[in-house]
């Protein structure tokens, strides 16, 4: 084959290029004239795409119909790979237009007229491996993977699997890639593996330090083979591809243990798998999380109590469970009997009873928290509280003599209240029960090999208004090295708001007190919010403000807007609500709330009583006759006989329709009375007015 009009293509693009010697091979060739235009193969395959006026080919789109017209035997002998086709043509990607056999030959074997596009050989020889011959695919692939990468990579537990299927998953080069992924991922401190399917072919992307990263492309076929590879590992049927399927598997890395979480979802071309790689010696203690000193006491404060609840919010991949473990690590050194329910089991730890949740085997969260009980246990740790029946489990654990620990899905510390109520738990099994809740968020620490100082370098927009959010002026910034693997970041630090039930806080619970109004009372009692804890990271050097605004987000933007609206409701005027109907509670406050009031809660005579005596900023009483404990009339005689509350305005609420009701409430000091069932613009009109008098 001649390759001499390779170089007449360089020097009509404009480049010098040197003879080339009769025995070179046509890919020596290619790489000599483009490194003697100082350009890449796909530069060079450019300038020959658009000497010979053919397109570029576009080999991340070729058509799976267009490969069944052309054999791989004539693919391989003239170095060519098929991209599409319609009735009358094939097209196929080239690196050398001139050979006027290949055309011939291709159309005698397709049946129709072939028609060039240009690619690089290397490109296409990577094609036709993945097309025709996904084993030479992996293989390609290992090429540019250490060859040492599967080495102490071990199974320690492996299913069985069809026989036929495993011929392809069990090959050696598939055997080999994915421990080399394994460990590639391992080493590189990656909590998850996605194996991401798509037509142009498959990515594998790891998640570091809590954010995705690319880590290689690779053709569909050896991905399906890797895929069924895990899937055998995992113990999953690999015969099963339309259908969602769990697993797990346990491999030695580097002599080191480690469990695999294994889901595979089907997608419109393959499968998708996301493998979570958990350390079960990993548990560390409290020390080791590097938490921030406030944060370390209350948290060790909660962990004091011999009962209660204790609980712990936030996202997925937030650190909730390794928080916990840190806490039962330091609780394991005591005489005491510890049992945990969880799923999957993450962490292993001496000393520690472990119960697994199996759906599938009827081992549920509250079967196996039913059972825990029976271990007369001092601590126990509920992985996750998902559902009303292991809510009410949990809390009355708590409250008959047992210290529990879990994890609840909620946006911040104190939201856990609302979430519980949300779930069907009374507000008085929660006073009794919750001791203190943890919100807890993670950012990534700055690498100290390669971020630099801030000061005397001018930030852009989105700094200033970082800036402005936090409360705090950027320190450092990240830039990248192969420390960090190019991202400015390694490692993690812990974000967390400690809120402690105090005695005020039981009172705002009891009262039916929104999430704002438990906050105030919370950072009053020493809580710091997640953005104030972030920033004094900020401030510290150890991250910027870029990664905990990626970290808090809009949670952190809430809580702004929350402080000012809390800063705003001071001066505006504070109704109590008095009433043990929640439909007419829900209504009546948001009517008021509306209307720019801040609303609290009682939802009997004596709660109400309680709320007056230790809130002295409420402006008025919206009191509902009909109240248990206490009734309307009584709360309004103790109202008016006390004097420091002789003149609160008093709106009575009620049902009842006899005459001589009105005039009787208003001689015992009723500002107004109103009737049921509430009338909008009447009930708000009625409020505003009592309101003015009293002013006046």
């Amino acid at each position: 084959m001649s390759v001499q009009w390779l170089v007449g293509v360089a020097e009509r693009a404009g480049h010098k290029c040197p003879a080339l010697p009769d025995d070179i091979t046509f890919e020596e060739a290619w790489a000599t004239v483009a490194n003697a235009c100082g350009a890449t193969s796909t530069g060079l395959s450019e300038m020959v795409a658009r000497h010979f006026r053919l397109d570029v080919a576009n080999l991340g789109a070729a058509e799976a119909a267009a490969a069944r017209l052309v054999p791989e035997k004539v693919a391989r002998q003239f170095h060519v790979f098929p991209v599409r086709e319609d009735d009358r043509r094939v097209v196929v990607a080239t690196s050398d237009p001139t050979n006027l056999e290949a055309e011939q030959m291709l159309g005698f074997a397709s049946g129709r007229a072939a028609t060039f596009v240009v690619a690089p050989p290397e490109a296409i020889e990577a094609s036709i491996n993945a097309q025709y011959s996904p084993d030479r695919a992996v293989e390609a692939l290992l090429k540019n993977v250490d060859p040492d990468a599967d080495e102490g990579v071990s199974v320690i537990e492996e299913a069985a699997a069809e026989a036929v299927a495993a011929q392809d998953a069990t090959a050696p080069p598939v055997v080999k890639l994915t421990s080399a992924l394994l460990r590639e991922a391992v080493d590189r401190r990656a909590s998850d593996i996605h194996l991401e399917p798509g037509r142009a072919g498959g990515v594998v992307r790891l998640r570091v330090d809590g954010v995705m990263l690319p880590f290689m492309h690779i053709p569909m076929p050896a991905l399906n083979r890797v895929v069924s590879r895990i899937k055998i590992l995992s113990g999953l049927d690999i015969a099963d591809r339309v259908r969602p399927q769990d697993g797990r598997t346990r491999l030695r890395i580097r002599e080191r243990v480690y469990d695999l979480r294994v889901s595979t979802v089907p997608t419109r071309d393959a499968e998708k798998v996301v493998i979570r790689i958990l350390d079960p010696e990993g548990a560390v203690s409290l020390e080791d999380l590097g938490l921030p000193a406030h944060e370390a006491g209350l948290l060790r404060r909660l962990l004091g109590y011999r009962e209660g609840i204790v609980l712990v919010t936030g996202p997925t991949g937030s650190g909730k469970t390794t928080t916990l473990f840190a806490a039962l690590k330091e609780l394991s050194a005591q005489p005491i009997n510890i049992l945990t329910v969880e799923d999957p089991i993450e962490y292993e730890l001496k000393g520690v009873t472990q119960i697994q949740v199996e759906r599938k085997r009827g081992v549920t969260f509250a079967g196996a928290l039913r059972a825990a009980l029976r271990q007369d246990p001092d601590v126990i740790l509920v992985g996750e509280i998902r559902d009303l029946e292991t809510a009410e489990i949990a809390i009355r654990a708590s409250i008959t003599g047992h210290l529990v620990l879990a994890t609840l899905h909620a946006n911040d510390a104190l939201a856990t209240v609302t979430r519980l109520a949300d779930l069907g738990i009374d507000r008085a099994l929660i006073v009794d029960a919750l001791r203190g809740s943890l919100a807890q968020r993670l950012a990534r620490r700055v690498c100290q090999v390669c971020s630099t100082p801030a000061k005397g370098e001018p930030g852009d927009a989105q700094e200033t208004r970082l800036e402005s959010t936090y409360g705090v002026a950027q320190v450092v910034r990240a830039h990248g090295c192969e420390t960090c693997g190019q991202t400015g970041y390694r490692g993690r630090l812990p974000i967390l708001e400690v809120a402690v039930v105090t005695p005020t806080i039981v009172e705002l619970i009891q009262s039916s007190a929104g999430t704002r109004e438990l906050a105030a009372a919370a950072r009053a009692a020493g809580m710091r919010p997640l953005r104030e804890v972030a920033a004094e990271y900020v401030r510290a050097g150890l991250t910027t403000l870029e990664e905990i605004d990626r970290a808090l987000g809009e949670s952190a933007q809430a809580a702004a807007a929350d402080e000012a609206a809390a800063a705003e409701s001071e001066q505006a005027p504070h109704i109590l609500l008095v009433d043990d109907d929640v439909v007419i509670r829900k209504t009546a406050r948001k009517l008021l709330e509306q209307q720019g009031f801040t609303v609290v809660e009682a939802v009997d005579g004596e709660a109400a009583l309680k709320r007056l005596q230790t809130d002295g900023s409420v402006d008025m009483m919206v009191l509902d006759l009909g109240l248990p404990k206490l009734g309307g009339r009584e709360v309004l005689r103790a109202v008016r006989s006390a004097a420091s509350t002789a003149t609160l305005p008093i709106v009575v609420l009620t049902g009842e329709t006899e005459e001589r009701l009105e005039s009787q409430l208003m001689d015992e000091g009723a500002d107004d009375y109103i009737h049921k069932p509430l009338e909008p613009a009447r009930f708000v009109s009625r409020v505003k007015a009592a309101l003015r008098r009293a002013a006046s």
